[in-house]
């Protein structure tokens, strides 16, 4: 074995590192910064699935701009829907988009093509949701904290003791111990940030089978990629693939928390 394939594993949990570090403070400035910069850097987000999704599933270019048209309409029209009850603009822009979505996979005759919108524009819809809301900064700070806390724990709990696969046949890598240390993770850090910026009970306790929601959205996208036969939906960011595979996880977690804070402004 050469030096250079001995370093090359630690070089590249470097970029991992670093390109993630610099992903997660691009993230919380434009959170912090609120209204168009966030929605913008949403937008950007679910476009780059939306087109590494095409790619992954095949969908040609014809049928790809569309796609990406309604997609970034439903996510910056979500700024519009201020003067009408939260819950009931989150309705609507869902079912629009997911009316939009079918009608354009009737059209192509791809079912995959709706799916994939849905996918990508109904998270960017929600995250912008969320930080409408009353105390919006801290609601989309626990989703995003909950997700990398997965992410990061998974990752290297599950380098540490390895152990067991958790799906073999889909991510050959990831394992149980990893699951658990994900798990815990976001448990924690969802019970920290739900603390400190006041957010309803109930996010003091979710946090963990968020993360849970998060794993299976990543395996979601790995069975995508073992569809496709490739390794990465991308190469945009190193260490890390694409954007789909930097998001995988946020996408679910991101609508169960919209679907969470909705169904409690409907309930009172």
């Amino acid at each position: 074995m050469t030096a250079s394939s001995t370093n090359k594993p630690s070089h590249e949990l470097a970029t991992r590192i670093v390109v993630g570090a610099a992903l997660i403070a691009l993230a919380i400035a434009a959170l912090w910064a609120g209204g168009l910069v966030f929605a913008l850097l949403v937008a950007t987000g679910a476009l780059l699935m939306l087109a590494e999704w095409s790619q992954i599933t095949r969908i040609s270019r014809k049928w790809l701009r569309p796609a990406l048209a309604i997609v970034a309409l439903a996510v910056l029209l979500v700024p519009a829907y201020r003067t009408i009850p939260p819950y009931v603009a989150l309705i609507w822009l869902s079912a629009g988009l997911a009316a939009a979505a079918l009608l354009l996979a009737v059209l192509s005759r791809r079912a995959m093509l709706a799916l994939g919108i849905v996918y990508t524009g109904l998270s960017g819809v929600a995250l912008i949701w969320l930080r409408l809301q009353p105390n919006g900064f801290g609601l989309v700070l626990w989703t995003l904290a909950v997700v990398w806390a997965t992410d990061i724990f998974a990752y290297f709990t599950g380098r540490a003791i390895g152990g067991p696969k958790l799906a073999p046949r889909i991510s050959p890598k990831k394992t149980w111990a990893g699951l658990i240390g994900g798990v815990l993770g976001a448990g924690a850090f969802g019970w920290l940030i739900a603390t400190r910026f006041d957010l309803p009970g109930l996010f003091s306790v979710i946090g963990a089978s968020m993360a849970v929601l998060a794993q299976i959205g990543d395996l979601f996208e790995s069975w995508l990629k073992r569809r496709a036969g490739v390794k990465d939906s991308g190469t945009l960011l190193p260490g890390h693939g694409g954007a789909l595979d930097r998001l995988d996880g946020l996408v679910p977690v991101a609508i169960a928390v919209a679907a969470l804070v909705a169904g409690k402004a409907i309930l009172g």
